[in-house]
């Protein structure tokens, strides 16, 4: 398998262009692996799937290239029919015409490109990210940072091994509200936090269902497809509902979830794995023959650490309202053996005691920015796109709100979750081994098994 990868990547024929990349023509050398991009050098930066959350990459990385010298260089996406909007899209913010590919690998080839921008289906993030590093690029990546727990695994032996900067998109990491509630709560604002619950209240009606139909002209379909076993096109199994089919996403808890399960285990300051996951839920409302969607649509997980704290996460697809004084529904709430805390984007309230008389807030912390100001500065200033592009000249992965290993902490939790639910089980998860304890059937979604020559090799 070794072989394979590596022939795919440095020695293969590019199937689709007929690009040759020879063992003597790489795109970088042993000086360049490991170089630092200065000051005032330009970056060149390619963004990998450009639908939706992807076009919003384009848009931020575009609007960089003054401030920042940051220039997208090149739009990769397996559907040509957005290239011409997207291409006009660039141009217009940083005045020069991207070009447009739809094999990731050319991107890759490409010994300009400094960095990748990684926005494609789940089922895709760590391919494309693995394969990246070692074509010597620093990767931005969405979350969830993988699609299942083993490849996220070797996402981290990647960037440590071929010394990359790896971001994953977890933005409440560089946003200075967000910050100063996990200061004040790390620094013992509402006592010992014992409890965290993230939510996820997003209505969702049904999609429909369609028959399997040959793939629409400009859509190259296989490598749409990559690591998922083959199967025929279905317009509803595509464009952004793919995220609601097991093959290629995670569901909603696997979607917006991981940004609330991101602020959770942060607040909680655990940098590891919980030792027990237990969720159930289903897709209610919507019947089989009114929704290929496999994914559930209401779902409740409750973990717990080896200290014996909790952590809480609550998917509802259907109707509800909101929670705490903030009518929270995108958002996190923490107990503390003091008080509790409730958060909403960048807005946060606490409440201390029996009587849950008003406490510190995000407004009140404003007025203490001064006290703090160590804390807040994310590197870069100006968001988490802007803290990628300073660690990337700074060459530390210290410099990141949110380096790859961070994100996969985040990530693993609501992939536990969907082991639990699918299997109908309580689970004892072994953080060392990051395997199931005495449980086969569980162990086996850890991982999927990869359609070659799309494969997450287990040596990176």
């Amino acid at each position: 398998m070794k072989e394979n990868r590596r022939s795919f990547i440095k020695k293969s024929a590019l199937a689709t262009t007929g690009i040759t990349l020879g063992a003597t023509s790489l795109p970088f050398t042993a000086k360049s692996y490991n170089s630092i991009i200065g000051a005032n050098d330009r970056i060149n930066i390619s963004v990998i799937g450009v639908r939706g959350q992807g076009f919003g990459h384009l848009r931020r990385w575009s609007s960089m290239a003054e401030k920042d010298n940051v220039h997208v260089k090149t739009i990769c996406d397996v559907d040509e029919n957005l290239w011409a909007e997207r291409v006009k899209a660039v141009s217009d913010i940083q005045g020069s015409k991207p070009g447009t590919t739809a094999d990731m690998r050319e991107v890759f080839a490409d010994k300009d490109i400094d960095a990748v921008s990684i926005a494609t289906p789940n089922h895709w993030h760590a391919l494309a990210t693995i394969w990246g590093l070692q074509a010597g690029k620093h990767v931005y990546v969405e979350k969830p940072c993988s699609h299942n727990v083993f490849e996220g695994r070797k996402m981290i032996e990647a960037a440590r091994k071929y010394n990359k900067i790896v971001q994953v998109g977890f933005q409440n990491r560089s946003i200075e509200n967000v910050r100063k509630a996990m200061q004040f709560l790390h620094n013992g604002g509402i006592g010992d936090v014992y409890m965290a619950k993230g939510l996820c209240y997003k209505p969702r009606d049904s999609f429909g269902i369609a028959p399997d139909s040959e793939p629409p002209q400009g859509l190259h379909y296989d490598m749409w497809l990559g690591p998922a076993q083959w199967r025929a096109y279905n317009e509803k199994k595509g464009h952004y509902n793919w995220h609601w089919h097991w093959a290629t996403g995670n569901g909603d808890i696997g979607n917006q979830g991981p940004h609330q399960y991101d602020i959770a285990r942060w607040g909680m300051n655990k940098d590891e794995h919980p030792v027990t996951v237990h969720s159930t839920g289903g897709y209610y409302k919507f019947g089989k023959n009114e929704c290929s969607q496999e994914t559930a649509n209401t779902q409740t997980a409750v973990y717990e650490y080896a200290d014996g704290k909790m952590l809480q996460f609550e998917t509802r697809g259907l109707y509800t309202g909101g929670e705490a004084g903030l009518d929270v529904k995108i958002g996190n709430l923490f107990y503390g053996t003091e008080g509790w805390m409730e958060v909403r984007g960048s807005k946060w309230k606490t409440y201390m005691g029996r009587k849950n008389e008003p406490g510190p807030s995000s407004e009140s912390a404003a007025e203490e920015t001064d006290k703090i100001v160590d804390y807040l500065a994310a590197p870069g200033g100006g968001g988490h796109y802007a803290n990628f592009i300073a660690a990337m000249r700074s060459g530390k992965k210290e410099d990141l709100t949110c380096d790859i290993e961070q994100g996969y902490y985040s990530t693993v939790l609501p992939l536990l979750a969907n082991i639990s639910l699918r299997t109908g089980k309580q689970l004892t998860f072994d953080g060392t081994k990051e395997k199931f304890v005495k449980n086969k059937k569980a162990d086996k979604l850890l991982t999927r098994k990869y359609r070659k020559p799309y494969v997450v090799d287990k040596e990176v």
